[in-house]
């Protein structure tokens, strides 16, 4: 058998009552919410259970419910012995990959990455930047679109590589806008997201310098497995230059595809979703139709993924 990697999930996959099943069910699930609802000094679990749903997608609130339903879930998975190989996490699931690769503490986490949500927020106010996602053309030829648009004044440039045919585009609302029309007019399909801010811009950079400061004041430890860096797509285990990939990250494109592919380069056929939803499963099949791919998210999903890795 071929080697594992666990994978987590970032903004966008979330959804009310996420992980709510196994919080009821399982004492190890329930502790990951009360410690994230102790350490953030709020709610965090009700906003996950109950919603509303506007709520949950404010960025602030987002983030650390990501991390705390997916490491839920990792907890519960644990029970069966699985281990990973590689870990490696979708922007803001990177934090999730630490916490799973031993180099972050769940309640350092949860606390990083609501700052982290907070201060996303504030870099840029609202309906100043954009993203789009544009499908169908290749890196080369966009990033010379959004080098020329933002030689024009208007910064934008790409900020997920996601797989073959899916980039996404980060900038300021008339850049975004700019390049998506000149995208267009090259045969390309644009679809806008539905986000807050222009992640992974280099419009984040105030967000990162704050960011550094949080880091420096949590414990980061050298990680038990190798993470693969968001910003890299390379193997990390050293404290210090995980710290320093997180900091870039905010401002860095999501080499995702480049990822999926140096997993498999190492060995990884078994790729294991930890979280809600199956965004990063669909993206791992567009890099390659011949790696297995597993989403867990609930206990039938885990008891099936237990059943048949023991089985191979």
């Amino acid at each position: 058998m071929g080697k594992i990697a666990f994978l987590f999930p970032g903004q966008g996959s979330q959804s009310v009552g996420m992980a709510q099943e196994l919080a009821q069910n399982f004492v190890e699930a329930r502790t990951i919410f009360d410690t994230a609802d102790e350490k953030l000094g709020i709610s965090l679990s009700s906003i996950i259970f109950e919603g509303p749903e506007e709520v949950l997608k404010r960025t602030e609130n987002t983030q650390p419910a990501l991390l705390t339903a997916s490491i839920a879930v990792l907890e519960v998975f644990k029970k069966y012995g699985i281990q990973a190989d590689y870990a490696a996490g979708h922007s803001l699931g990177e934090y999730s990959a630490l916490v799973a690769a031993g180099s972050l503490s769940f309640e350092d986490a949860v606390y990083a990455v609501r700052q982290r949500g907070l201060f996303m927020e504030e870099a840029v106010p609202t309906g100043v930047g954009a993203m789009s996602a544009i499908l169908g053309m290749k890196q080369e030829e966009l990033e010379a679109i959004t080098e020329k648009v933002t030689e024009n004044g208007h910064a934008v440039q790409v900020a997920n590589l996601n797989c073959p045919g899916q980039i996404v585009i980060s900038g300021t609302a008339q850049g975004v806008a700019d390049a998506s029309r000149l995208a267009k007019e090259n045969g390309a399909k644009v679809i806008p997201l539905q986000v807050s801010g222009p992640f992974h811009s280099s419009l984040m950079e105030p967000a990162a310098e704050k960011m550094q400061d949080v880091l420096d004041s949590i414990t980061i430890q050298d990680a038990e497995i190798p993470v693969l860096a968001n910003v890299s797509a390379k193997q990390v285990t050293d404290a210090e230059e995980i710290k320093e990939k997180l900091v870039k990250q905010i401002y860095s494109p999501v080499r995702w595809e480049e990822t999926i592919n140096e997993l498999m380069a190492l060995g990884v056929d078994t790729f294991i979703e930890i979280g809600p939803g199956k965004v990063l499963s669909g993206l791992v099949k567009k890099v390659n139709r011949r790696a297995n791919v597993i989403a867990i998210s609930d206990e039938a999903t885990i008891n099936a993924a237990a059943e048949k890795l023991k089985g191979e």
